[in-house]
C-alpha cells in the first residue's frame, strides 16, 4: 500500500491538474439526465454516538469533536449521505458496477443484498449502527463486501470493500452520485486516480482511496457518467472535470480486474466540509488514524466512548428486551434507530425517519427534507419510547428543544394566533408546512407532564417551562384562534382540528380528541403546581367538556358496516349518523363518514380517556377488525399460515397514501394522485392494539402471566416479522393487494414507504416497556382517575 503522505500529495496534484484541464477533459452533456433520490426502503441507517455538553452539542466534550455525518443503506448500496444539518443530503448513493465476460452488473439492478451488524453482544444484539452489507451477483459472478461506518471524531465515512471474483474475470468500478447541498443539479464534480470530488456553494466532498484507481472520471448522468460509458464493459473515456458547468454528475473510479477465485480489499473515506481543504483534512485524518481505531472509537471499545456507551446507559433495555421473542435483537437494533435519528446541532430535535418515501421517484432538482424533519407528534413517540429505555438526558433535551417549534408573536411572518406547535419543521425550526394538529399542541404538554411527574425535571424547571412552553399550548387547546401563518388563515375551535393524525381531514377526531383532553388534563397538574390556579380549573373544565362529547360526536348508532355502531375516523360536524361526506385525499374518492374506520379510537384507551372494557370502545373492535370487507374499506389484514397469523391494519379504509394497486407505480409520482393509490399495513397498529389487549387485561387488576404470554406471542412477535433483514421497521408494509411484481415486494415486508421509521421503533419499544410493566407506558394517571371510571 502507497505512503498515505504520498497518495495525498498525489491526491492534490491530480485535482488541481482536473481543475486546469483542457477542453477536450471536461465532460460533455450539462446538466444530465432529472435527479431523484434513492428508495426508501432502508435496511441500514448510522451516525456516531456524541454526548452531550450540559444538554447540547459541543466539541470537547467525552466523545471529542461532534461528527455531523449520517449514511443509509438500501438495496446493498449507500444511499442518501447527510453532512450538517440531519437533512441536508450530499450524497445520493454510492455502489458498484462490474465489468464480467457476460456483461455489466449494476449493484440494486442485477444483485441480491444482505445487511448484518459488524458490532454485536454475546446474543447477537447489536451494539453500534456500523454495518457489514452483501451483495451477491443474480448470475454468481461475483460478491461484494462493504463494512460501513462514520469516524465519529470527523465529518467522514467510511467503507471497507471487498471484492471476489466468483465466475471469470471481473473488474469493478465505484459509481458516486452527489447530491451535494441537498439537490441534484447544481453539482460540479473533478476526477483523479487518487481522489473524486464534488461541491456545491459550501458544501464539498472528497472521496479518498486506499490505493490509486486505475482509471478515474466525471461526467453527466445519462451522457457522459461512468455507467453509460460501461455499457460496452469499458471505461472508454475519462473526464477530468466537468469544467465551469454544473448539473446531475456521477463520480467514477475504475479498480483492478480480478481472477476468479481471487478477492480485491480497498478502503474508501468519503470527507465532508465546508471547503475542499476541510473535506480534504476529514478524509485524510480518518486515513490517518487508521480505519481499525476509527470503528473501535465508533463502536466505543474499551475505555473509547461511543455506541456501547449509549447501550449501558439505557438502564431499562436489559429488563425490556426480556419481553422480546427474538433475543432482544430488534429491541437494542431499535434503541440505536431511535438515537441515531437526532440531529447533532440541534440537541433533541428528533426526525420523522431518516429517509425520503418513493424517493426514486421524488425531483432531486430543489431541495427535499422528505421525513427528515420534526413533526411534533412522532416527535413525543420517540422521546417517550427513550424515556422507556431509561434515557434520561435525551428526552430532556428534547423537551427544551420544543419551543423552536411553538407558534408564537416572533415566528417569522406570523400574524394570528399563537401557542399551537408547527405541523412540519426543519431541525432549525424552519416552517414548512402550516396546518393546525391539535394532538401535536396537546403531546408537548403530555410528555413535560411525564418527566415532571417521573422526577427526571425539576419543579422550578417544570414551572419555568409552563410559563413559557406549556401554558400557551393549553390556552390555544381551551381557546383556539385566527390563525395568520403562510396561507393559513383559519379558525379554530378546539376539540375540532384542522387536521387530524394522518394530517389529511378537519373535523372530530377520536384520536385527536384523546391527546387534547390529556394534554388539557395535565396541563392542570403542572398549572396547579406552577401557582395559576384559574388556569388548572379552566383546562380541567374543558377537558371534562371535551370528554363527554366524544361519543355523541363520533360515534355512528346507524353507520353501513357491521352492526352500525361503531367510532369513525373523523366527522366535520356534530353529527356522525348524518353520512355527510368527509374530504377526499391522496386521489381517493370522498367518503360517507360512517364509512370510514380507524383505530385512532384505542387512543382514547391509551391515554386513559376510557377504559378498555367501555362499550363504546369494545362495539367498534368488530368493524375495525372485518376482514369480509372490500379492499377499498377494509382495514385489518393477516399474515402467515392459520394458527399462526400476525394481524396487521391500514391507517383507514380509503387510504391512498401507497403505491398504485393497478399500475404498480410509486406514490404521486410527478406530483400527480392517481385512483388506483394505496395505502398499505403499517406495522405500529400491531403495537398499538397490542397496548390495548394489555389494558383490556388489566381492566379488573394486574395482567396475568398468560396475558402477558399471549400478547407477546401475537403483538411483539408481529413487529419483530415486520423487520427487514436490517432489522428496521418501515412506515409500510406490502398487504398484498394489487401487483407487487414491478417491485418485488414480499408479502408482510416493507416497500418504499419511509424506513427506519421512528414512531414504529418507538411503539415497538413502549409496548416492550408496557409488557415488563404490565402497565400501558403511555397512560396517564390524572386522565385515567378522572375519567376511566
Amino acid at each position: 500500500m502507497r505512503d498515505l503522505k504520498t497518495l495525498c500529495l498525489a491526491g492534490a496534484a491530480g485535482l488541481a491538474l482536473a481543475s486546469t484541464a483542457s477542453a477536450q477533459n471536461i465532460a460533455p452533456g450539462a446538466p444530465g439526465a432529472a435527479p431523484t433520490w434513492s428508495t426508501a426502503a432502508k435496511t441500514g441507517a448510522g451516525a456516531s454516538y456524541e454526548a452531550y455538553v450540559d444538554g447540547q452539542y459541543h466539541d470537547g466534550g467525552r466523545t471529542g469533536a461532534v461528527s455531523k455525518v449520517w449514511f443509509s443503506v438500501a438495496d446493498g448500496m449507500l444511499t442518501e449521505t447527510m453532512y450538517g444539518l440531519i437533512h441536508e443530503a450530499q450524497i445520493k448513493a454510492l455502489r458498484f458496477a462490474v465489468a464480467t465476460p457476460t456483461g455489466v452488473a449494476v449493484e440494486g439492478t442485477d444483485t441480491s443484498h444482505r445487511t448484518e451488524y459488524l458490532h454485536v453482544d454475546a446474543q447477537g444484539r447489536p451494539l453500534s449502527p456500523a454495518y457489514k452489507v452483501t451483495t451477491t451477483d443474480k448470475a454468481g459472478r461475483f460478491e461484494i463486501e462493504k463494512r460501513i461506518f462514520t469516524d465519529p471524531d470527523r465529518n467522514a465515512l467510511v467503507l471497507r470493500v471487498t471484492v471476489k471474483a466468483l465466475k471469470g474475470d471481473v473488474t469493478p468500478y465505484l459509481l458516486l452520485e452527489p447530491h451535494v447541498a441537498n439537490t441534484g443539479i447544481d453539482d460540479r464534480g473533478e476526477a483523479a486516480n487518487t481522489a473524486l470530488y464534488a461541491h456545491e456553494g459550501g458544501a464539498h466532498l472528497i472521496l479518498r482511496p486506499s490505493e490509486a484507481f486505475a482509471r478515474a472520471s466525471v461526467g453527466f448522468v445519462g451522457v457522459s457518467d461512468g455507467l453509460t460509458d460501461l455499457k460496452d464493459g469499458r471505461l472508454d473515456r475519462a473526464y477530468a472535470s466537468t469544467g465551469d458547468t454544473a448539473g446531475n454528475i456521477m463520480l467514477t473510479g475504475a479498480l483492478p480486474r480480478i481472477r476468479p477465485g481471487q478477492s480485491l480489499s480497498r478502503d474508501f473515506v468519503i470527507g465532508f466540509g465546508d471547503s475542499r481543504q476541510a473535506a480534504e483534512s476529514a478524509a485524510d485524518g480518518a486515513l490517518s488514524t487508521g480505519l481499525d481505531e476509527v470503528l473501535a472509537r465508533y463502536n466505543g471499545e474499551g475505555e473509547r466512548v461511543g455506541w456501547e456507551d449509549y447501550v449501558a446507559s439505557l438502564t431499562e433495555l436489559p429488563r425490556i428486551a426480556e419481553q422480546a421473542t427474538d433475543g432482544g435483537k430488534l429491541a437494542y437494533a431499535s434503541a440505536l434507530m431511535l438515537k441515531v435519528q437526532e440531529d447533532r446541532t440541534h440537541a433533541g430535535a428528533l426526525i420523522a425517519s431518516l429517509s425520503n418515501p418513493w424517493g426514486d421517484t421524488v425531483d432531486a432538482s430543489k431541495p427535499s427534507t422528505g421525513y427528515k424533519a420534526v413533526w411534533p407528534r412522532d416527535f413525543y413517540q420517540v422521546a417517550m419510547a427513550m424515556a422507556a429505555l431509561g434515557d434520561r438526558e435525551t428526552p430532556l433535551a428534547a423537551f427544551h428543544y420544543l419551543p423552536q417549534v411553538q407558534v408564537s408573536a416572533s415566528t417569522p411572518g406570523n400574524t394570528g394566533a399563537t401557542g399551537w406547535f408547527l405541523q412540519k419543521t426543519e431541525v432549525d425550526g424552519t416552517l414548512e408546512w402550516a396546518a393546525v394538529q391539535l394532538d401535536q399542541t396537546a403531546m408537548p404538554i403530555m410528555l413535560g407532564y411525564r418527566l415532571w411527574n417521573m422526577g427526571w425535571m425539576s419543579d422550578a424547571d417544570m414551572a419555568d417551562m409552563y410559563r413559557r412552553m406549556i401554558k400557551p399550548a393549553a390556552d390555544f387547546l381551551v381557546d383556539g384562534g385566527k390563525i395568520g401563518l403562510l396561507w393559513n388563515d383559519a379558525a379554530i375551535r378546539p376539540p375540532f382540528t384542522q387536521q387530524e393524525r394522518w394530517e389529511e381531514q378537519q373535523g372530530y377526531s377520536p384520536s385527536t380528541t384523546a391527546a387534547v383532553i390529556a394534554g388539557l388534563t395535565s396541563a392542570a397538574e403542572m398549572a396547579r403546581e406552577a401557582g395559576d390556579r384559574s388556569g388548572a380549573a379552566r383546562y380541567r373544565e374543558t377537558a371534562d367538556a371535551y370528554a363527554k362529547g366524544v361519543e355523541g360526536t363520533m360515534f355512528t348508532t346507524r353507520g353501513d358496516f357491521g352492526d352500525g355502531r361503531y367510532y369513525v375516523r373523523i366527522t366535520q360536524n356534530q353529527d356522525p349518523n348524518d353520512k355527510a361526506p368527509i374530504g377526499a385525499s391522496n386521489g381517493q374518492i370522498a367518503p360517507a363518514e360512517d364509512r370510514v374506520v380507524d383505530g385512532g379510537f384505542l387512543e382514547l384507551v391509551r391515554y386513559g380517556v376510557r377504559k378498555a372494557d367501555d362499550p363504546y370502545i369494545v362495539a367498534t373492535l368488530p368493524e375495525y377488525d372485518d376482514q369480509s370487507l372490500e379492499h377499498l374499506y377494509r382495514v385489518r389484514y393477516d399474515f402467515g399460515p392459520e394458527g399462526d397469523k400476525t394481524p396487521g391494519w391500514r391507517r383507514y379504509g380509503v387510504d391512498g397514501y401507497g403505491e398504485d394497486a393497478v399500475t404498480g407505480a410509486n406514490y404521486g409520482v410527478g406530483g400527480q394522485m392517481s385512483p388506483g393509490q394505496r395505502g398499505r399495513v403499517w406495522p405500529f397498529f400491531t403495537g398499538e392494539r397490542g397496548h390495548y389487549e394489555l389494558a383490556r387485561a388489566s381492566v379488573n387488576g394486574t395482567p396475568s402471566p398468560a396475558d402477558i404470554a399471549a400478547i407477546r406471542q401475537t403483538y411483539v412477535r408481529g413487529m419483530e416479522r415486520f423487520a427487514n433483514d436490517g432489522l428496521m421497521l418501515s412506515e409500510q408494509v406490502w398487504d398484498g393487494v394489487g401487483d407487487p411484481t414491478e417491485n418485488n415486494y414480499v408479502l408482510g415486508q416493507n416497500n418504499d414507504s419511509a424506513t427506519p421509521l421512528a414512531w414504529t421503533h418507538a411503539e415497538y419499544l413502549k409496548l416492550l416497556r408496557s409488557l415488563a410493566d404490565g402497565k400501558v407506558w403511555d397512560r396517564y394517571e390524572p386522565v385515567e382517575r378522572r375519567y376511566a371510571r
